[in-house]
C-alpha cells in the first residue's frame, strides 16, 4: 500500500514540476525558452556522476568479496552513468547552439565530458573483449575504479582551471545559487525528483539482475546434482 502511495506521490510531484518548468518558472533574459534546458541538463550531469560513483562502489565490493552480483551491479551502474552523460552532452549542445551558435565548441566542459564518454565507453569494450567471467569481472572492477578517479578531475577541476564560456555552476564560487526564487524551487524539485525516480529505476534493474543470477545458480546446482 505504501509503495502504491509513493508511486502516485512521485507521479503527482513530477507532473507539478514539469508544469513548473514550462509554465511557472520565469525565463532568463537572453536565453528565452532555452532557459528550460537547465532543469534537465544539470540533473543529467549529476546523475551521470552519481551512477559512476555507484559503479566504483560496486566494483570495490566485487574486489573485496569476489561476488559476481556486485560485478553485475557495477555494469548496470556504468550503463546508466554513460546514458546520463550522453543526455547531459545532448542537452548541453542544444543550449550551446542557442548561446554560442554552434552545437560543439570544444569548450573545457564539452571536452571533459567527451573524454569521460571515451573512458567509460572503453569499459564496455573491455567487458566485451573478455570471455572468462571471473577475469572479466576482476579487470572491469579495477578499470571502473580507475575510471572514476578521473570523474572529479574532468567534471569539477578542469573546467575551473581553464577559461570556459560555460556559465557558472548552479552553486557559484561565492557559494550562492544565482537563480530567481521560482527558478530555484523548480530546479531543486526537478533535481531531487529525477534523482529519486532514476534510483528507483536502478533498483528495479538491480532486482532483475539479482533474480537472473539466482535462477542461473539454481540451474547450475540442478545440473551439478544430475551429474
Amino acid at each position: 500500500m505504501l509503495v502504491k502511495i509513493g508511486k502516485w506521490l512521485l507521479f503527482i510531484l513530477f507532473a507539478l514540476t514539469i508544469t513548473g518548468v514550462f509554465v511557472w518558472a520565469p525565463l532568463r533574459e537572453g536565453l528565452g525558452e532555452f532557459t528550460r534546458v537547465i532543469y534537465f541538463h544539470v540533473p543529467a550531469a549529476w546523475m551521470a556522476v552519481l551512477f559512476f560513483l555507484l559503479a566504483a562502489y560496486y566494483s570495490y565490493r566485487y574486489l573485496q568479496t569476489k561476488e559476481l552480483l556486485f560485478d553485475a551491479y557495477a555494469q548496470i551502474s556504468n550503463e546508466m552513468g554513460i546514458l546520463f552523460a550522453v543526455l547531459a552532452t545532448a542537452t548541453g549542445s542544444i543550449w550551446a547552439k542557442q548561446i554560442w551558435h554552434s552545437y560543439w565548441n570544444w569548450d573545457p566542459r564539452e571536452t571533459s565530458i567527451f573524454i569521460l564518454l571515451l573512458i567509460y565507453g572503453a569499459y564496455f569494450s573491455l567487458r566485451s573483449a573478455l570471455e572468462q567471467e571471473d577475469r572479466r569481472a576482476r579487470l572491469s572492477a579495477v578499470y571502473s575504479l580507475l575510471a572514476f578517479v578521473t570523474v572529479p578531475f574532468f567534471v569539477f577541476i578542469v573546467p575551473r582551471i581553464y577559461f570556459s564560456l560555460h556559465p557558472d555552476p548552479v552553486i557559484n564560487v561565492q557559494g550562492k545559487v544565482n537563480m530567481e526564487a521560482r527558478q530555484r524551487i523548480v530546479f531543486f524539485s526537478s533535481l531531487i525528483l529525477q534523482t529519486v525516480f532514476f534510483l528507483w529505476v536502478f533498483n528495479i534493474r538491480r532486482t532483475q539482475v539479482k533474480l537472473k543470477m539466482m535462477i542461473r545458480r539454481y540451474q547450475e546446482t540442478q545440473t551439478f546434482k544430475e551429474k
